[in-house]
């Protein structure tokens, strides 16, 4: 990337996009060709300028800020689009990720590293807010894992631990039952929580019927 990038600043608040505005503009790589305080006003400008990267807030009246970053990617490929907002709820995240979006900060990133990241949007580069790529990776693990079985990622032994909880057994119960130690019970159980992504051993216990995994009679 050689040359200014150049950034439109899409906010409904003005007293963010000067402040933007300011502090990019003292930026020697970096020039502010336009503002928008709504998403309609930020699809014009951004096939008027077609800037490197636009800094698209989420939440503003009429048209919103995932739906601006549809139309802008649509009008303009090549531009960028930085989101910058407060929210970090999963309707915000993915819904803007998936409409283009090449990075997401929130606003309590401070105005070097909004530079940075502007400046590698421009180069393709991505940029998300920590907390937001924890979801994101939260989100592409549980993806890889869906459509697994996790019943089959159970032990054997495991396994009877499970129909013991669900016949309404305590740990010290299936200790006893099974003659291991009530230490050794515990650790079974949180194994069994985590395999099957449950909170408690009563959705444990709901589960082993749902699945048939004990039986009635």
């Amino acid at each position: 990337m050689s040359g200014q990038i150049t950034v439109l600043i899409v906010d409904d608040h003005e007293v963010v996009r000067q402040g933007v505005k300011a502090f990019l503009d003292a930026q020697p790589d970096i020039t502010v060709v336009a503002e928008a305080g709504c998403g309609k006003e930020s699809v014009e400008l951004a096939l008027e300028y077609v800037p490197d990267v636009v800094l698209m807030d989420l939440v503003m009246s009429g048209m919103d800020g995932v739906e601006a970053t549809r139309r802008v990617k649509d009008a303009s490929p090549r531009t960028q689009i930085v989101v910058l907002t407060s929210y970090h709820q999963d309707e915000h995240i993915f819904p803007a990720l998936q409409a283009g979006a090449i990075s997401y900060l929130l606003k309590d990133v401070n105005m070097q590293e909004l530079a940075d990241a502007a400046r590698r949007a421009a180069r393709g580069e991505a940029t998300l807010h920590p907390r937001v790529a924890a979801r994101v990776i939260q989100e592409v693990h549980g993806s890889n894992n869906r459509g697994l079985n996790p019943y089959t990622e159970l032990t054997l032994r495991e396994i009877e631990v499970l129909k013991l909880i669900a016949n309404g057994l305590n740990n010290s119960s299936i200790a006893e039952r099974l003659v291991i130690s009530e230490n050794t019970v515990k650790g079974h159980v949180s194994n069994i929580l985590s395999k099957l992504q449950l909170a408690d051993r009563t959705q444990a216990a709901v589960y082993a019927w749902q699945q048939g995994i004990v039986r009635r009679g």
